[in-house]
């Protein structure tokens, strides 16, 4: 189906979708976790052609485990929408109200964005998460994902759809766009007849192709180069924990860390405990010139290394003079995603999160908690790194928009 016919179909689906109650969207969730359940067999299926794909096209391991698809995930997905079900549906919150001398009430109402288009990368997750989550705040979805985990979507939204089927919900309110090519993209971004928003979410090109290019209002999802700055004061083993936390743990992640920054006066005992650490985790670790000297057998740091995102099991590092410098190299090349400070100094630490300019600031934890589920959103759609209209996880108070109710006795204005 073309992507135009696509987009209508969801465009038409979002009125009744909004309209809906709480009751009849989680019967709706709660029907489509079922057949997800009952269908895991050919998602799966799908899952392992991706996989296999992906291996043979010599993609990083880190980029794989994105993609990667098993029971265990699969119930994650289940819990995931079962998490969603018990959240407040924000339609039809009124978020404050007052009444003007004139005798005018006014109420600031939540209301649906409308009908949402998603273009993402990799994770199948994400087919499932933003269906669930546009769902109960009350939007329709037109999703397109990349063409490595095609077979995945497809199996997945099958399963969505046939969900929504059995609770006399329209089908039409998540759409898949088959078509893996560029031109499909270049056609959906500019779908401003039907689609109300579109959310990127990827690699940086990606973003910024779709941010340049869309004449459909954008909420930006960024590209994640995290910094983790170790202070002077700061308790080392707890650094050393926590770095190898949001490092290690799933480093194809947007907030997995990508750069650690050392206080000089801490350097010389600190990285060597880091270096053999990350070593015997696979880690390769690219310092500056003073890390150098530090670790003669660390690769050397481009300029280039300071920007990017790696996704994979790299590491940067730089020592700093003071928390200043940290700042101002966070301030350079951040990408406003989550930025941690290790010490205990509360000066420097409210310093650090007065100042810098991200959507998640952390003292003396990992960047790897920027996630809607970790932050209590039940599941999330992308992470923002701009400041309008959202930032941050994007949950289901972030997928909707408000209008202002009046109510009069007859009042004109003079």
């Amino acid at each position: 189906m073309k992507v135009e016919e696509l987009a209508k179909k969801v465009s038409q689906a979002k009125k009744s979708i909004g309209l809906m109650s709480t009751q009849r969207k989680n019967e709706a969730l709660r029907s489509i976790a079922d057949a997800i359940d009952k269908n895991r067999k050919n998602i799966l299926k799908g899952n392992r052609i991706d996989v296999d794909l992906s291996r043979k096209n010599e993609m990083p391991e880190s980029i794989i485990d994105r993609l990667l698809l098993n029971d265990k995930r699969i119930d994650a997905m289940m819990d995931s929408i079962k998490r969603i079900i018990d959240l407040d549906d924000p339609i039809g919150k009124i978020d404050n109200g007052w009444t003007l001398p004139n005798g005018l009430r006014i109420m600031k109402v939540r209301v649906p964005i409308g009908a949402i288009g998603m273009i993402y990368e990799g994770r199948p997750n994400v087919t499932v998460d933003s269906a669930i989550l546009c769902l109960k705040s009350g939007n329709s979805v037109l999703l397109k994902g990349s063409a490595s985990a095609q077979n995945s979507n497809v199996a997945l939204v099958k399963a969505i759809k046939s969900g929504l089927k059995v609770a006399d919900f329209s089908q039409n309110a998540v759409e898949l766009i088959e078509d893996t090519s560029h031109k499909a993209v270049e056609e959906m971004i500019k779908m401003r007849t039907y689609l109300d928003l579109v959310i990127p979410r990827g690699g940086k090109s990606l973003i910024d192709f779709v941010v340049q290019n869309a004449t459909v209002p954008t909420l930006e999802t960024g590209a994640g180069n995290c910094h983790i700055f170790v202070d002077e004061s700061a308790d080392l083993n707890m650094a050393l924990r926590i770095i190898e936390n949001a490092k290690v743990q799933r480093p194809g992640t947007c907030n997995a860390a990508e750069k650690v920054l050392i206080h000089q006066k801490v350097a010389e005992i600190f990285l060597p405990m880091l270096y053999d650490r990350l070593k015997a985790l696979n880690v390769e670790m690219r310092g500056c010139d003073e890390a150098l000297r530090i670790i003669p057998s660390m690769k050397k740091a481009s300029q280039e290394d300071w920007s990017t995102e790696y996704l994979d099991l790299i590491l940067g590092i730089k020592i700093v003079k003071d928390a200043n410098e940290a700042m101002d190299h966070i301030s350079r090349y951040g990408t406003k995603h989550s930025e941690s400070i290790i010490t205990n100094n509360y000066e420097n630490a409210l310093k650090f999160t007065s100042e810098i300019d991200a959507a998640a600031v952390y003292v003396n934890a990992s960047t790897r908690f920027t996630d809607g589920g970790e932050f209590g959103f039940g599941a999330e759609i992308g992470i923002s790194t701009q400041k309008l209209h959202a930032r941050g996880p994007i949950g289901l108070s972030e997928l909707t928009s408000y209008k202002y109710v009046i109510h009069g006795e007859g009042q004109i204005r003079s």
